[in-house]
């Protein structure tokens, strides 16, 4: 049984083989609990806002400056 698990396993192309080994990857995966997952999410949209706001605020200010060197 063992020799006709390595001659299948020998046949398989890169293909297979990836999606086999990405199935058994993602089974040794701790998944988070709801309530874990709400929270994260909750905390990746405020990061998000923040730096989007501080972006924001370093265009506005890189283009105030601008105008103040160009004369426009």
């Amino acid at each position: 049984m063992a020799e006709k698990d390595k001659r299948t396993r020998k046949s398989e192309n890169a293909v297979q083989r990836y999606f086999r080994e990405t199935t058994g990857e993602l089974r040794k995966v701790t998944w988070p609990t709801w309530p874990e997952a709400r929270r994260l999410t909750w905390l990746v949209l405020l990061v998000m806002v923040i730096v989007g706001m501080f972006l924001a605020s370093v265009d506005a200010l890189a283009g105030f400056l601008l105008d103040l060197v160009l004369g426009i």
